[in-house]
């Protein structure tokens, strides 16, 4: 199958909306599907070109709308299926694509398979389509394997049975409300195909796919020699573990990047491909070796995988070239776009990761500006393009179920998942006229969508700024390149320094040093992600922490 180079989602600048937390029109605290069509227009003026929709679905939001009890219908909290249909046309009137979620590892304990499942006996057709066994020891009091949850705790949970008696053990590799589904029984393939045509013949131009690595799971009845060091290795919670010992726990997965689940995107690609208006799909895999991740995007699979070495990334230069080469290579020799994410609804805010306060912004604006010049596509988290941290939350408010599962050992996600501040001076920033469903920081006047918008040096302004550049510059708007390795050309700089070419005319300079850089490059300062940019006698000099965008055109 031959890639179409010239596809709209190749070098896409993709904005992911978190519903819940986007805004609010109902005065319930909590976002809907109506809050996001009437933000259509500051997306359109932010210069993306599609929005990713985290879960909207029918759930009880254990775990913020992944725990899915109807894929095919909207939960009340959001809305309704008709106000979902609304927003899908409204984004394409104004020449905006919409993506949504499918969660495909797992369904709530709430769906009607499960409880049709609990209502029948083991060995029923009904408990095949998850992972249902009977438990170890002399009553079956032990769980069918050791292993653990990715949320913390056991990954097993001990069902009663109709008669009242303790019986057999499910498999949920999240929370206990998520109970995995077992991808070799039919009914689960037909009922996921009928969910993309569902959504597809609605109008979606395509899918994110939660957990694309965990479909296929092997030897489900085998201990793991060591458990808990795998999910604290898959969790990068690593702090403490030699590398060599992380390297050993993540070469073999019994769960996550099995070879079954490729013939399963090859079916779904077909489903794809048969629909007008090049409808693509975007995976979340965390595998390893990260080369493995173009297995998920050979031409006949998927479109996309996140790259997720930006996602844990410091501003490093050394790391960040590394980092750089490595996906450009990789993504090459299957002639797919590579992506880039800097934070999303399951990490740390980019500000914060990189230090917070105002160091932890320059480094979060000079990494978004390098980012953004890079080949392929993008996605930016809400709130990303307003600078915003993780807002330190009591845990009294806490709603993650990994804060609840580890016992507050991890206080989970929720930090990065606070509403967003549209209007400095309203009640709650304007998010909601009730009581906001996750506490706002006070302090977050100066961060909101209007404060911003008045100011000219801004995170919002140069989110602006570059996007529109990055989608009218030569050098870096849609190429037609099978091998995007070669859209780059290193620069020779002194350390700490990153420098590259895109031809025709682009320069980029990012100096991630804690001290100003001379470098020997000059031409017309396209964009800097801060003041301070000088040039003298064929030299650029860039303040500590900065990037540059240079035009070098003739």
């Amino acid at each position: 199958m031959t890639p179409q180079l010239s596809s709209w989602w190749r070098n896409a600048a993709i904005y992911q909306v978190y519903p819940r937390s986007f805004q609010d029109t109902n005065g319930d605290g909590e976002g809907d599907l109506r809050g996001v069509i009437s933000q259509l227009d500051y997306l359109k003026s932010l210069g993306i070109d599609a929005i990713w929709l985290s879960p909207f679905y029918t759930s009880p939001n254990n775990d913020g709308g992944y725990d899915v009890a109807n894929p095919r219908d909207v939960d009340p909290r959001f809305g309704t299926l008709s106000d979902a249909e609304e927003l899908i046309r409204a984004a394409h009137s104004k020449g905006l694509k919409i993506i949504v979620d499918i969660v495909p590892n797992h369904f709530s304990t709430e769906h009607e398979w499960f409880k049709e499942a609990l209502a029948n006996p083991p060995g029923s057709q009904a408990r095949s389509r998850f992972h249902f066994y009977d438990g170890r020891g002399e009553s079956g009091e032990i769980p069918p394997n050791n292993w653990c949850s990715i949320f913390g705790g056991p990954a097993w949970s001990r069902v009663t049975e109709s008669d009242g008696t303790p019986g057999q053990w499910y498999l949920h590799l999240f929370d206990s409300t998520q109970a995995d589904l077992n991808w070799e029984n039919s009914d689960v393939h037909e009922d996921f195909e009928k969910t993309l045509r569902f959504w597809l013949d609605k109008g979606v131009d395509g899918f994110r796919i939660d957990v694309a690595h965990g479909l296929a799971k092997e030897e489900i009845l085998k201990d793991h020699r060591d458990p808990e060091g795998l999910t604290r290795a898959l969790r990068l919670d690593v702090s403490d573990m030699p590398r060599d010992e992380r390297e050993s726990l993540l070469s073999d997965v019994p769960f996550f990047d099995r070879e079954g689940v490729h013939e399963i995107y090859r079916q779904w690609r077909k489903v794809f491909d048969s629909y007008s208006g090049e409808r693509m799909s975007v995976a979340e895999a965390w595998v390893h070796p990260s080369s493995r991740a173009t297995r998920y995007v050979r031409s006949d699979e998927l479109h996309q995988i996140f790259n997720f070495d930006f996602l844990i990334a410091e501003w490093n230069a050394e790391f960040l070239r590394s980092a750089i080469d490595k996906t450009l290579n990789e993504v090459s020799e299957v002639q797919a776009p590579p992506t880039w994410v800097l934070c999303n609804h399951d990490s740390p805010r980019l500000v914060s990761r990189l230090g917070g306060g105002d160091l932890g912004a320059k480094k979060a604006r000079a990494m978004a500006l390098l980012t953004h010049a890079l080949p392929g596509g993008i996605y930016i988290y809400q709130g990303e393009e307003l600078g915003l941290e993780d807002a330190n939350l009591p845990d009294e408010v806490r709603q993650d179920p990994v804060f609840f599962r580890t016992k507050g050992a991890d206080k989970g996600r929720d930090g990065a998942r606070v509403p967003i501040p549209w209007r400095a001076d309203d009640e709650n920033f304007g998010f909601t006229t009730g009581k906001p469903w996750l506490p706002m920081p006070r302090q977050w006047s100066d961060m909101a969508v209007d404060s911003q918008t008045q100011e000219s040096g801004s995170f919002l302004h140069l989110y602006r700024k570059s996007l529109s550049i990055r989608a009218k510059h030569p050098a870096l708007k849609q190429k037609n390149s099978i091998d995007v390795s070669s859209e780059i050309s290193w620069i020779p700089t002194q350390a700490g320094v990153l420098a590259f070419e895109r031809k025709p005319g682009f320069t980029l300079i990012a100096n991630c040093n804690d001290f100003s850089c001379d470098v020997e490059i000059s031409g017309e300062i396209l964009l800097a992600s801060q003041p301070g940019v000088t040039q003298k006698d064929g030299v650029t000099t860039l303040p500590a922490h900065t990037t540059c965008w240079i035009n070098t055109s003739h």
